[in-house]
């Protein structure tokens, strides 16, 4: 094994990030690379996933974007940008410089070919932060919102019908500060210094072109793809995502989460292949939590808090029994079951953003959830939940946005939204 990898993105030199650090620095990380595993990967369709404890980098291209079926990794920088530009020539030229500065972001190497051997007197194609760390399994993930549609591009009559304005739930007391955006970038890895350095990356390179509306860190991963490894849980102490949609399980992804031809007809087709995110800022009311008894908080959910197990089951992945639950238990309004089949895929993410000024935490859960169809996924779940849900009286959604996130970047001459914009 070389000291510098060779580059899985074609066309790219195989200089790493280690590289500028010279050989000592190269060595330590190698052997720390070494240590961890070789890279253990799994095929999802035609997408290889790498397992929760695989190997450094997850590979780019292909007929999906990593980060929805991908393993989810420890942490996330998640940024909505708004297009400041009406020139859509000027749009497509950043969408390509991206999708270049991703390929080689999480493959491990600095933005721009030669980062650091250009001249001194101009700023390096590079921020540097993200030097001599490993690519820690980071996954960029893009989506179009429906605001992008909106006339300035000519796109208008390519808005997919599922890309809708997402309905007000009860109970919704959304920020316009942290809902929308015209573009989304899902930045995921288990190194979350990986992950920021992602985002401040490309906003650097769209700067004039697009600017962040806002963001949001997350971290203790509140969902899982891989059944096999132990389920994470949210800060309510309590396991999330039991029965989440496996990476593995092409079967249920083709049915529930990518988007098939006959669901983009005509001028809407860029989007087979792809799917849709729904994003939510939930605040979650901890103190007020904290003090609520175990019995009250496991009749809540509908599972025992230390298993995981369904009310009358041993294990967590035992078939839940529902009308053994409360009619207002969290599962059995969220179950398939309840709701027609609705399935989602999700990864969400727990947050902690100092304090509301009231000397309260100002923590919840980044929900993310990707699905086929938003009309038959995410709205008639929340609209179940929002109506009748006892959790609600612990828990406030504070922002929300919906992107359609188009399918991979196939090879080196592709870019993320080429369907679109062809």
């Amino acid at each position: 094994m070389s000291d510098a990898h060779e580059s899985p993105v074609p066309g790219h030199t195989p200089a790493s990030r280690r590289t500028v650090l010279g050989w000592g620095g190269a060595g330590l990380a190698l052997g720390a690379a070494a240590a961890g595993g070789a890279v253990a990967l799994t095929r999802t369709g035609d997408a290889a996933v790498p397992t929760a404890d695989g190997g450094p980098a997850v590979p780019f291209h292909g007929a999906h974007q990593a980060g929805i079926a991908t393993a989810v990794q420890d942490r996330l920088h998640f940024a909505a940008f708004d297009v400041k530009t009406d020139d859509r020539a000027a749009l497509v030229r950043l969408l390509k410089e991206w999708t270049r500065a991703a390929e080689r972001m999480t493959a491990g190497h600095e933005v721009g070919e030669g980062a650091y051997g250009g001249l001194p007197e101009a700023p390096p194609d590079d921020t540097g932060e993200a030097l001599g760390l490993r690519p820690s399994r980071l996954t960029l993930t893009i989506g179009f919102g429906p605001s992008l549609f909106d006339g300035r591009f000519g796109l208008k009559d390519r808005r997919p019908g599922a890309l809708i304005d997402l309905p007000r739930f009860p109970g919704d007391n959304l920020d316009p500060a942290r809902s929308g955006g015209d573009l989304c970038v899902q930045a995921c890895a288990d190194d979350p210094q990986v992950a920021v350095h992602a985002i401040r990356n490309l906003a650097r390179i769209g700067f004039g072109r697009v600017a962040v509306r806002w963001s949001q860190l997350g971290f203790g991963k509140t969902s899982s793809t891989t059944p096999d490894a132990q389920t994470p849980r949210n800060l309510f102490g309590f396991k999330d995502g039991t029965r989440n949609i496996a990476g593995t399980d092409t079967a249920g992804l083709d049915k529930h989460v990518w988007v098939a031809a006959k669901d983009a007809p005509g001028r809407a087709a860029w989007m087979t292949g792809g799917s849709y995110l729904v994003a939510r800022r939930i605040r979650m009311n901890v103190e007020t939590w904290d003090r609520t008894p175990l019995a009250e908080q496991e009749d809540i959910f509908g599972r025992d808090k230390k298993e995981g197990a369904p009310v009358g089951k041993a294990g967590e992945h035992d078939e839940p029994f529902l009308k053994a639950m409360k009619p207002e238990a969290h599962v059995r309004l969220a179950h398939p079951d309840s709701n027609n089949g609705a399935t989602i895929l999700r990864r969400g993410y727990s947050f902690t953003d100092g304090t509301d000024g009231l000397g309260r935490l100002e923590a919840g859960l980044f929900f993310l959830a990707y699905q086929r169809d938003v009309r038959t996924g995410f709205v008639p779940v929340q609209t179940s939940l929002a109506r009748a849900d006892v959790l609600n009286e612990y828990i406030q959604h504070v922002g929300s946005a919906l992107f359609a996130v188009p399918p991979g970047v196939r090879d080196k001459d592709d870019w993320w939204g080429r369907a679109l914009f062809s």
